[in-house]
């Protein structure tokens, strides 16, 4: 069991242990350790971060721990988490680091990592990494301290790859689109990529000061681009999450489609033209029953992962499949990405708007959902909720009642100390009820 790294990298609240100057110091110099067992030739590592004020400690922190074992340190600055990705393997460095806490608020803050193929590490990776911090290792020679220097162009090459996944003779003249940055990482990329396209753009959510980020903004919170949509008679809103990662898509009316109805149409539309690979869409177990019917009938699989953008890929990876995502809004490409690209995805969404010359509405709802209720218990540390006979029986009495109706998930979040209790049936009434007899008996466990 891993307990320093969570679904995504190590995270938490910022000055708080795990995600200390210390501590990224120390996880600095044992990612370094792994990552320079050839202690041959020059060896690299690319840092990018969002746009939270404790960014700057963990970047120099890091920098610091990965010098200390002689690797060269390039330093991106405020870039989207797949730009890590890209400039990983396009730079030939040996591991990449994105300081991120994603769609989290501003006082929180994590470190991902990639390695030299641009894709997250394995949980064994994290397994090995997590001894070595405990373990300690020992510096580099005084001769062989490593470098650090700044890449100015890293936002640059990420746009330029971004368009390449798009044909070269798409346009987007004539389309009045909303943005929403979050505030976040990709605040100057995303304007300037669809403005380059021939958009009309409106910008929202790019004034970050290191406190703001995801702040009642983004794709965790659309109200503020679809209320500028219809404002503004937009055709569509684009709203990324701080580390521009994920994406939601906003119709012309302000209606909001989440990752699945874009992975549905994205998946469609593929396997029309022939370019869904394995005839198949990989998402995890949170995405909605409907999407999984809507694929059958096509005559397409859905093929199910644990939550967690790196365990989609993982999949996808193994497969040989080209298309997956997460409901959230992760979705990944990988014939351009080896990550969830937020910015990407609304692009492609884009695309196939000018290339059918349908509205947004008439795309962004390719499914009728079955009924779907997600709560959140939050618990103490050291509290173990699902542990306890009573949250055992509350579950078992739900699985006995939605047999055959619907499914049920419970689990940890990977982030945060949550317990996520999440069920999907057709009949509204049996939802809530089983869905809030667990959430009462993990409040009554964790008060």
């Amino acid at each position: 069991m891993r307990k320093l790294f969570g679904t995504d990298g190590v995270r938490g609240t910022a000055n708080t242990y795990p995600i200390t100057a210390e501590m990224a110091l120390r996880i600095g110099a044992a990612v370094g350790r792994y990552f320079r067992r050839d202690q041959s030739g020059a060896h690299r590592v690319v840092i990018g971060k969002d746009t939270r004020l404790s960014g700057y400690m963990l970047e120099n922190a890091l920098t610091a721990g990965l010098t200390s074992t002689g690797m060269n340190v390039l330093l991106l600055g405020p870039v989207p988490t797949p730009a890590v990705g890209l400039m990983t393997r396009s730079m030939r460095a040996d591991l990449g680091v994105m300081i991120s806490a994603s769609h989290n608020p501003a006082d929180d803050n994590g470190i991902k990592f990639f390695g030299p193929d641009g894709y997250k590490l394995s949980d064994q990776a994290e397994l090995e990494i997590e001894r070595l911090i405990e373990e300690g290792v020992n510096p580099a020679q005084a001769q062989n301290i490593g470098r650090a220097r700044r890449v100015d162009d890293a936002r640059f090459r990420y746009g330029e790859r971004v368009k390449s996944s798009l044909s070269r003779d798409l346009r987007l003249d004539g389309l009045k689109v909303v943005v929403d940055c979050a505030n976040g990482a990709a605040h100057r990329t995303a304007p300037e990529v669809l403005w380059e396209l021939g958009a009309e753009v409106i910008p929202v959510g790019i004034a970050p000061n290191g406190k703001n980020i995801n702040q009642n903004c983004g794709s965790t919170k659309p109200q503020l681009a679809a209320e500028t949509v219809v404002a503004h008679g937009a055709d569509v809103g684009i709203c990324l999450d701080g580390d521009a990662d994920r994406v939601v898509m906003v119709d012309e009316n302000g209606q909001v489609a989440d990752g699945d109805q874009l992975m549905a149409l994205l998946a469609s539309s593929w396997a029309k033209a022939g370019r869904l690979e394995g005839g198949a869409l990989v998402a995890t177990v949170m995405s909605n029953l409907g999407l999984e019917r809507h694929l059958a009938a096509q005559g397409l699989r859905l093929e199910r992962t644990a939550v967690g953008d790196r365990y989609v890929v993982e999949r996808m990876r193994e497969g040989g499949f080209n298309l997956g995502g997460e409901q959230s809004g992760h979705i990944v490409m990988s014939d351009f990405a080896t990550t969830g690209d937020g910015l990407m995805a609304g692009l492609h969404f884009l695309a196939e708007m000018v290339h059918s010359d349908r509205k947004a509405s008439e795309l962004s709802v390719q499914f009728e959902t079955v009924p779907q209720l997600l709560k959140n218990v939050r618990y103490g540390e050291g509290q173990t909720p699902l542990e306890t006979s009573s949250v055992k029986a509350a579950i078992a009495d739900a699985e006995a009642r939605l047999n055959g109706q619907g499914r049920l998930l419970i689990r940890k979040s990977g982030t945060e100390p949550l317990i996520r209790v999440m069920a999907e049936c057709e009949d509204d009434a049996l939802l809530t009820q089983v869905v809030d007899g667990i959430v009462a008996e993990v409040e009554a466990v964790a008060s």
